[in-house]
């Protein structure tokens, strides 16, 4: 008999859950850093509520709207790209 823990829809939900969750956590904790909202940060940084209080920081603390955090996560792609090539022809 499965248990309920050992169920494959909650090892689904965990991986769903935390692919939707890692990059909302570390926008908001980036962005709480380098606006010096040093509470926002540790609350950002302790507390895991599947994004919930990220999305609120985000969009109601910071104002940021769709278009503001659409081109930050394209630049952090672009970014990250460069980096990778910068990488490999060294």
């Amino acid at each position: 008999m499965i248990s309920p823990m050992n169920h494959p829809f909650i090892g689904i939900f965990t991986l769903v859950l935390t692919l939707w969750t890692i990059p909302w956590k570390v926008y908001a904790v980036w962005n709480a850093a380098k606006h010096n909202h040093k509470k926002w940060f540790v609350v950002l940084l302790l507390l895991n509520t599947a994004s919930i209080l990220e999305l609120i920081y985000i969009f109601h603390i910071l104002k940021k709207s769709w278009a503001d955090v659409r081109n930050d996560f394209r630049n952090a792609k672009e970014a990250f790209k460069k980096y990778r090539e910068d990488r490999k022809n060294k």
